[in-house]
Formats: structure tokens, sequence, C-alpha cells
């Protein structure tokens, strides 16, 4: 499978029925300086403003955020803030948080591992698609595929995570 085939996968595997997300995951694969053009506002908020090589993998998390499918945190973000983000995603699972203690105070990366670990025990995979940022980007999936997810970014060039596992 090539990069392009991966990147659909992807993109169908975490928006299923979301033709939107695929079609500009390829767009800005097939054709880098459209989806500059077409996409300029939103990639100027990242600091791009022409073609680069993660242009596809950017797309695919604009794309995602758009559809309240992923939300981005910042690498230090409190344990409320995280549980926000994550409950306002369309793919959130049901009282994913009774495991926490609000006063409780964790670090980002440890916070996510423990919930990605309960999340995946009842089911759900939480995962990260790195961007190589200071951020956060997390989706959720149903756990039975979580490898397919880190198989198929790995066969497009990327990488994404699974917490808790």
């Amino acid at each position: 499978m090539g990069e392009r085939e991966a990147l659909q996968g992807i993109a169908e595997l975490l928006a299923p029925g979301e033709g939107e997300v695929a079609a500009r995951v390829l767009l800005a694969y097939d054709n880098p300086e459209a989806y500059v053009r077409e996409h300029e506002e939103r990639l100027e908020r990242r600091g791009i403003d022409e073609p680069i090589d993660e242009l596809a993998w950017i797309a695919l998390v604009d794309a995602l955020a758009d559809h309240r499918l992923l939300g981005e945190i910042d690498w230090k973000e409190a344990p409320e803030e995280i549980r926000a983000t994550l409950d306002a995603l369309a793919t959130s699972p049901q009282n994913p948080w009774a495991w926490h203690d609000p006063e409780e105070d964790f670090p980002t990366f440890d916070f996510l591992e423990r919930a990605g670990a309960e999340s995946y025990a009842a089911g759900t995979a939480l995962a990260v698609l790195d961007i190589e940022s200071d951020c956060y980007p997390l989706v959720y999936l149903p756990a039975a595929r979580a490898g397919e997810l880190v198989e198929l970014a790995t066969g497009a060039g990327y990488r994404a995570e699974i917490f808790g596992r």
C-alpha cells in the first residue's frame, strides 16, 4: 500500500461517512499548491504559507478537527481542559471519566496515558496523530482498530500512537 492509499485509509477509518475529510487529505497530497490556496487562512494559523512535505498529514488533522473528530491540546494542559476537549468530540465515549478525581492533578502525558488505558479497556482507543509539534492532536476510534491506525500511519510515513496500551 502506498502513502496516498494509507492516508485515504486513515481518513476513512477516523471519519467514516465523512468523505470531505478524505477529499481534503487527497487534495493536499495530489495538489499541494491548490490545497494551500484553498485553505490559506487555516494554514496561516499553523505558520504554513507554502506546500510542505507533511501537508497531507496536517490536512488530515485540520479536517478531522473541523468535523469534531479530533481535538488538539497543549503539551502542558490541565486535566479539566483535556476532559473538555475530549468530551466535545463526536466520538467521545459515554462517561469516560469515572476513574478521575477532579482534585487529583496529573501531568498531561500521564493523564492521557491513564485516560487511554481506561477508555481502551472499555473498547475505545485514544490516539495521538503526531505532527511534531508541542501539542497532542487526539482522536478516539474503536479499540479493535487501533493497530490498523498505527500501521496505516506508518505506511503513510507518519506516526500515530495509542495511549494506555
